[in-house]
């Protein structure tokens, strides 16, 4: 990828490389020590998110998705560096997978009378796709432990849903009952870690 003034995306990869190559702090890093530094970035960008819904300002975000961009490009010229993939293998990964994932749009039968018209056959097409990428073993596989506890269980009960198990809920235990309230949320389209953060504000 060769930089130019006309290409802000690959004037951006040079920078690094050369930040790589002359800033002690930033030639000392790795996957592992920039991993808090992404984590930090996302949920910023949430945070900016959340703000422009309320303001109407998206000055913010914009900020925020170029700092996470950052992270991106970072991890991948460190991979570059070791001869692993760069930028582009990146990008070229993503657009392979967004044409794969979404043939309603791409595949053979697009435009097609039957295709998906609505944003939950759409998503459900996505799913279908994915799960024969993946062909995971169990419902957990491939989902980070790490994440919030409000979106892990999200993920879980939609995978067992779709192996059509029903999850047996307690009633007595603060943890079912919070269980139950993210199958409450499922039920209404509502994302429960979003409801939560809104309510949170609104409280501030």
């Amino acid at each position: 990828m060769t930089a130019s003034p006309a290409d802000p995306l690959a004037e951006l990869v040079a920078v690094m490389r050369q930040l790589r190559a002359e800033c002690p702090w930033k030639r000392d890093q790795t996957h592992r020590s920039l991993s808090r530094y992404l984590l930090e970035e996302t949920y910023e960008t949430l945070e900016a998110i959340d703000s422009g819904e309320a303001t109407g300002d998206w000055a913010h975000l914009q900020e925020e998705l170029g700092d996470l961009l950052l992270q991106v490009v970072f991890h991948a010229v460190i991979a570059e560096q070791r001869g692993e993939f760069d930028l582009d293998d990146v990008a070229r990964d993503i657009t392979a997978k967004m044409r794969r994932r979404n043939p309603h749009v791409f595949g053979p039968g697009a435009g097609a009378p039957d295709a998906p018209t609505d944003a939950a056959s759409v998503n459900e097409l996505w799913e279908s796709v994915k799960a024969e990428e993946k062909q995971r073993a169990h419902v957990t596989d491939g989902l980070p432990p790490a994440l919030p506890a409000l979106l892990y269980a999200d993920k879980v009960l939609d995978r067992l849903e779709r192996a059509g198990r029903t999850p047996t809920r307690g009633t007595e235990e603060i943890g079912d009952r919070l269980l139950a309230l993210v199958a409450e949320a499922r039920a209404d389209g509502v994302d429960p870690e979003q409801a939560l953060r809104d309510a949170v504000r609104r409280l501030l």
